[in-house]
């Protein structure tokens, strides 16, 4: 399974490749019934936006405000096919006082219904995060009760080994239970583990879809694409953590 950028696009090794917004294109220039939406939850704080950042753009950015939840569209190929690729980021998620129910806003819930594959993350830092996504899985299967459901699970920041709460075991222990395989990534750090784990569900979701899954459950409820790419909003950002390193560096 390959996935490759458009031409056009700007080589990772280019320091403005982030300042580039990426290109939103029609599903209609794409192979029918293949445009692959996935969705990436999980709680407060663990790397959910600087995966999707690493996985698109193959930079890392530190600091981000906070998620309100951004569609991100590209045209890839996969496999020698056009295919249009959409990733939704979310707000975080949060157990419930009782530590039982889950707490989700309904931007969230409407991301689910919407998204044919799923990246759960917590940060291997982070236990109560870990705890968070038994939870979070059965909240996607009570909105999709039936069918298959392409899922991965992510611990992230395993540069951090030194602050580690989540053993890899557990990790792995956790994604077979709920029947998708276990990825450690380091946003910060390692762009192929990042790459690798979103190409896994690409292909998930690719197969899903070419066996005839991919319109399982199209109602009334969609989420509304952007008007304008979303990388500018990165855009943004990054201009501003340059500007406070800038800053940083003339005061000493």
């Amino acid at each position: 399974m390959r996935l490759t950028d458009q031409p056009g696009t700007m080589s990772s090794g280019s320091s403005n490749f982030l300042l580039v917004p990426i290109p939103e294109y029609p599903v209609l220039d794409c192979v029918p019934n293949k445009n692959v939406k996935i969705v990436v939850l999980g709680a407060s704080n663990v790397g959910k936006t600087a995966l999707i950042v690493r996985f698109l753009t193959r930079r890392f950015i530190g600091d981000y405000e906070a998620n309100t939840g951004a569609l991100y569209s590209r045209k890839i190929s996969l496999d020698g096919e056009q295919v249009s690729l959409q990733v939704q980021d979310t707000p975080c998620v949060s157990l419930q006082d009782d530590a039982e129910g889950l707490y989700c806003q309904e931007q969230i819930n409407r991301s689910i219904y919407w998204a044919d594959g799923y990246v759960l993350v917590f940060s291997i830092t982070d236990l109560h995060s870990y705890r968070t996504i038994q939870p979070l899985y059965q909240h996607v299967r009570r909105i999709h009760p039936s069918g298959n459901i392409p899922i991965i699970l992510v611990g992230n920041k395993s540069d951090l080994l030194r602050a580690r709460q989540v053993p890899a075991h557990e990790g792995e222990a956790l994604a077979t239970e709920l029947g998708g395989p276990y990825f450690e990534a380091s946003a910060r750090e390692n762009h192929e583990g990042v790459h690798a784990a979103f190409l896994h569900l690409c292909q998930e979701v690719s197969r899903a879809l070419g066996g005839g899954n991919g319109e399982k459950r199209r109602g009334g409820l969609h989420l509304a694409r952007p008007k304008s790419p979303n990388m500018q909003e990165l855009k943004r950002r990054f201009r501003q953590v340059l500007s406070s390193k800038v800053k940083s560096a003339t005061a000493l």
